[in-house]
């Protein structure tokens, strides 16, 4: 997956977070007419999601660049992209099931019980707090960006991509924080739709970019480092 596309995900995509994200955006405590705080608050915010975005992508781009190494990269995107498209297609009765297991659960609980310390703050540093425990919260749109870092084969180029794809998100979610209550929730059921359209584009995209098709852009020509090839890999003889 080309970097500069993460951004183009995280823009298309962002309609999730407004359904998603909003409340917690939308709680972001502002008093008086302070128009400056206002401002620099919701940058704050979306600053800090950013942050835990590109901090995945370091994470997961170096797990990336281990796949590349060991050429494998191409069954990965496949599989990724059949994982996306599997959980789109899921019966919801499952979907509920894994959100209501206990493990989820005590995750989702204790990032709220930190939301709820920092809201009551009112500070510029809580502000960033809120953002960067945000990122933190299960949520399948993250984990399609996720899927985009792993295949970009490097820590430093899969922070980028999970910075890409935060930058992104920030114009519909800094936008949703001034309309505010305009955005009620038949609205945010109704954005909520289109997710799993665009997650199922996702989904084919990194299954074509797997099948090696040289298609520019869509299913590049994959050229395979190998393990050996690597200078820092010490060479290991064939034993057969």
């Amino acid at each position: 997956m080309e970097i500069w596309s993460a951004f183009i995900v995280g823009l298309i995509g962002s309609v999730h977070c407004i359904g998603m994200c909003g409340p917690i955006a939308f709680a972001i405590p502002f008093s008086g007419d302070n128009r400056i705080k206002f401002f620099l608050s919701r940058v704050l915010y979306n600053l800090g999601r950013i942050v835990t975005y590109s901090f995945f992508g370091l994470i997961f781009g170096y797990l990336g660049s281990r796949v590349v190494l060991y050429g494998l990269q191409q069954d990965i995107s496949i599989v990724i992209g059949a994982l996306i498209i599997l959980y789109v297609l899921m019966p919801r009765r499952i979907k509920n099931k894994i959100s209501a297991t206990s493990y989820y659960m005590k995750i989702v609980g204790s990032i709220r019980g930190y939301f709820n310390k920092l809201i009551q703050k009112k500070s510029y540093s809580s502000y960033l707090g809120i953002g960067i425990i945000n990122g933190f919260l299960p949520c399948g749109f993250v984990y399609v960006g996720i899927a985009g870092a792993i295949s970009t084969g490097s820590g430093l180029s899969g922070a980028a991509y999970m910075m890409l794809f935060g930058l992104g998100t920030f114009p519909i979610m800094f936008a949703a924080t001034f309309l505010g209550s305009a955005i009620n929730l038949k609205i945010r059921k109704k954005i909520n739709k289109l997710i799993p359209a665009l997650a199922l584009i996702l989904g084919l995209l990194f299954v074509l970019r797997g099948l090696n098709l040289g298609i520019p852009y869509i299913s590049p020509k994959f050229n395979h480092p190998t393990a050996s090839s690597d200078p820092n890999h010490p060479h290991v003889e064939d034993c057969h």
